[in-house]
């Protein structure tokens, strides 16, 4: 069993910046790829970025690219989403998932076998 523990979610003017960190219980964890994903009011869960287990192979959402940047730190048990240049359409709230595969990302939430209990992100206008 995995468990993802969110944090570094709040409010932020448009423009602005936030860190999120998403730390993992497990000894593993360097065998799983980790994504974030988000969730914005009335609307279906959508990919934003995931990593591979080594950090080699990173994947973004057209949304996000250039703004956000994913990581990870295997010897913390944690991957971090950096967000940059926020924008209204950010707004939701942000979820970590961890996936058990050899090689490569997903972008599919379905394919991930553990989520965290979310953070919130407000970006005002």
């Amino acid at each position: 069993q995995v468990q993802l523990v969110e944090s570094g979610g709040g409010l932020v003017q448009a423009g602005g910046s936030l860190r999120l960190s998403c730390a993992a219980s497990v000894s593993t964890f360097s065998s799983y790829a980790m994504g974030w994903f988000r969730q914005a009011p009335g609307k279906e869960r959508e990919f934003v970025a995931a990593i591979s287990r080594s950090g080699g192979v990173r994947n973004y959402a057209d949304s996000v690219k250039g703004r956000f940047t994913i990581s990870r730190d295997n010897t913390k048990n944690t991957v971090y989403l950096q967000m940059k240049s926020l924008n209204s359409e950010d707004t939701a709230v942000y979820y970590c998932a961890a996936e058990l595969r050899v090689m490569g990302v997903s972008t599919i939430s379905q394919r991930y076998d553990y989520w965290g209990q979310g953070t919130q992100v407000t970006v005002s206008s």
